[in-house]
């Protein structure tokens, strides 16, 4: 489903509940970035296992988010930044993905839903939300 308005979200969810998904996957856009909490709360409501892009989702309830490491990133930009400042033509530079990435646990809403995450997974998790 795509979400374009807030009111997007719940004729989303509707639709999620109709067709009786068992899970979503939010995508990364800048839209779904700017609504943590609804989209997160209405999850929730629903009692839909959800993970997010971002951190930042988990923390306001979602149940998991997984997003490349961002300090590592920014990092990774500021050597490409030395490489041209010292003559490498951007062109020349081979394109990098990212290759450390941040996993976020939500336990209280995994609890809140019902949901045993096993221990094998917790152990994963750079971060367990209690």
């Amino acid at each position: 489903m795509n979400a374009r308005t807030d009111s997007d979200f719940e004729t989303a969810f509707a639709t999620f509940s109709q067709q009786r998904v068992g899970a979503v996957l939010v995508g990364n856009s800048a839209f779904y970035i700017r609504h943590p909490e609804q989209i997160a709360m209405r999850a929730a409501r629903d009692a839909l296992p959800t993970i997010f892009p971002r951190r930042e989702f988990a923390l306001v309830g979602g149940l998991m988010s997984f997003e490349a490491d961002t300090t590592d990133g920014y990092r990774q930009a500021g050597v490409y930044t030395g490489r041209i400042l010292k003559g490498e033509k951007p062109a020349d530079l081979p394109v990098v993905l990212p290759t450390k990435f941040q996993f976020v646990i939500n336990l209280k809403t995994a609890k809140a839903l019902g949901l045993t995450i096993p221990e094998t997974l917790l152990a994963t998790a750079d971060e367990v939300i209690q």
